[in-house]
């Protein structure tokens, strides 16, 4: 079988969630189950301008052939025109919605032309929104698996959406909250689909790693791993805990570890690393009071997962139905809506170390009994097989 991958971005150089969570199992159908994977894809690496930062030219990674394609970029309209769209998104007229999908980007013919030409069985799209996804699954519908990476957003009310959805051959969910919010968007009952998760490897052996990783001199920590964005809850975070630790004086810190977008606030107890390697990052996880999820978006939570794995309980934001089920299944983590629940909950944390372990030992045996990677692929490879012998 030969699957292709439709994405606006991919690389070790992307830090999404979709496109992360893309690269994972492509990797791993190649790896456990010997699939032929090709992804298609652009030149960009940042979502804010779609810039070309790739070099043209396919290359190899992992055992995945990747074809990046040159992108015209977002436009610098798109963020005027959206705001005023999003406020009332099911009011949006069919060509409000197209000059909405092309001035978001990323827009390429040739990635286009691409996706109509593959040979493969299954030609998988994510995420849901941009327009690759859209325009590609019109050309490949009898083919078409989608990964829409959902949550409850304003987009997802756009009306051209539905057309989407309900063209999909396959639909696979990262979680249950997920495929509840979907159904209940979008008349795909009858849908093949597969409510799939992502796996998580054991963690490495850290060896060589600062003894310090963090540069705080042996002060407790709290962390939040992945991109310092305010959409991502960053800001918001870091006025709870300047907050938090007025009310609560004390050495805990806050350690912000990723590429940064957003500045947050300045604060002395409020530290960013900016992006690190792998080991140093599984270093300071280990090192943590708690994992911080702050984003009320996200449709999955690896995080999550490698938090658990390295023995460190998790707070996230119960606006996020996928975190929050998360913690609800494994019984890894606690969750928080407004600035006094976060108070309350990290104050519980930090004074309580039978609560930590308790909870990341929970993670942690959540995630060997059912979100292990061999576990994963094999019901997904099964999953794909299976609308490919049925074409």
């Amino acid at each position: 079988m030969k699957v292709a991958y439709v994405v606006p971005r991919y690389g070790d150089e992307v830090v999404g969630g979709a496109e992360l969570a893309v690269r994972l199992l492509a990797e791993r159908l190649v790896a456990y189950e010997r699939v032929t994977v090709e992804v298609l894809t652009t030149r960009a690496v940042s979502a804010r301008t779609w810039a070309n930062e790739f070099p043209e030219g396919e290359v190899e990674l992992r055992g995945v052939r990747v074809r990046p394609f040159t992108t015209t970029g977002r436009s610098p309209t798109f963020d005027a025109i959206s705001g005023p769209l999003l406020s009332h998104p099911e009011r949006a007229t069919p060509s409000e919605q197209a000059q909405w999908l092309d001035l978001q980007g990323p827009v390429s013919t040739d990635l286009l032309d691409a996706v109509r030409e593959v040979d493969a069985q299954i030609v998988v799209l994510s995420p849901y929104l941009f327009h690759p996804t859209v325009r590609g699954l019109a050309a490949v519908r009898n083919r078409a698996v989608l990964h829409p990476a959902a949550h409850d957003e304003p987009t997802l009310r756009l009306p051209m959406f539905r057309d989407l959805f309900t063209g999909a051959r396959g639909l696979v969910f990262y979680t249950h909250a997920e495929q509840k919010l979907v159904e209940s968007r979008f008349p795909v009952a009858a849908t093949a689909q597969i409510v799939l998760g992502l796996g998580c490897d054991a963690p490495p052996v850290v060896c060589g790693v600062d003894a310090d990783p963090t540069g705080l001199g042996g002060r407790p920590y709290v962390v939040c791993l992945g991109r310092v964005e305010s959409s991502k809850g960053t800001d918001s975070l870091a006025r709870a805990f300047a907050q938090y630790q007025e009310r609560h004086p004390s050495s805990l810190a806050l350690v912000f570890v990723g590429p940064v977008l957003d500045r947050p606030l300045e604060h002395p107890d409020i530290v960013v690393t900016g992006a690190v390697d792998e080991a140093t990052k599984w270093a300071i996880l280990r090192g943590a009071v708690a994992l911080l999820s702050p984003s009320a978006f996200e449709s999955f939570g690896l995080v999550l997962l490698e938090a658990w794995q390295a023995g460190t309980p998790v707070l996230v934001n119960g606006a996020s139905d996928a975190t929050r089920e998360l913690c609800e299944r494994s019984g890894g983590g606690l969750w928080f809506r407004t600035d006094a629940q976060f108070e309350v909950a990290l104050h519980r944390l930090v004074e309580s170390p039978d609560l930590r372990a308790s909870l990341a030992q929970a993670g942690a045996r959540h995630v060997n009994a059912k979100l292990t990677w061999p576990v994963i692929v094999r019901r997904y490879r099964a999953f794909l097989g299976s609308l490919a012998g049925s074409r």
